[in-house]
């Protein structure tokens, strides 16, 4: 299993990866909402500390956790690019610079 964070970093990793292999490409594409839909176990470690975890569960494999309680949840993700100039974060293109006209 891993946990609700780490896809969500692993897809973050993705995109950042498209970002970078469009770079010079004369055809861009703005990245919108990003939908991301996955069945989860919830479970609660013991203890003074006790957390609350999420972890993403293979679709085959629910008999697995009767013990945790799982849940279909849904996360609307928009992508950002963050300039290091400290200007606005902006709308992420997978692609190099803008191009005239471009928004």
């Amino acid at each position: 299993m891993i946990e609700l964070s780490d896809m969500i970093r692993e897809l973050r990793e993705q995109l950042t990866s498209a970002l970078t292999g469009g770079d010079g490409q004369l055809v861009r594409f703005e990245v919108g909402p990003v939908e991301v839909e996955a069945t989860v176990a919830v479970t609660r470690e013991a203890g003074a500390d006790a957390k609350v975890k999420l972890w993403v569960v293979d679709a085959g494999a629910n008999g697995k956790y009767s013990n945790a309680q799982t849940q279909r949840i849904k996360v609307t993700l928009t992508p950002q690019t963050i300039p290091a100039d400290g200007t606005p974060a902006r709308p992420v293109l997978i692609a190099g610079g803008e191009v005239d006209g471009e928004r």
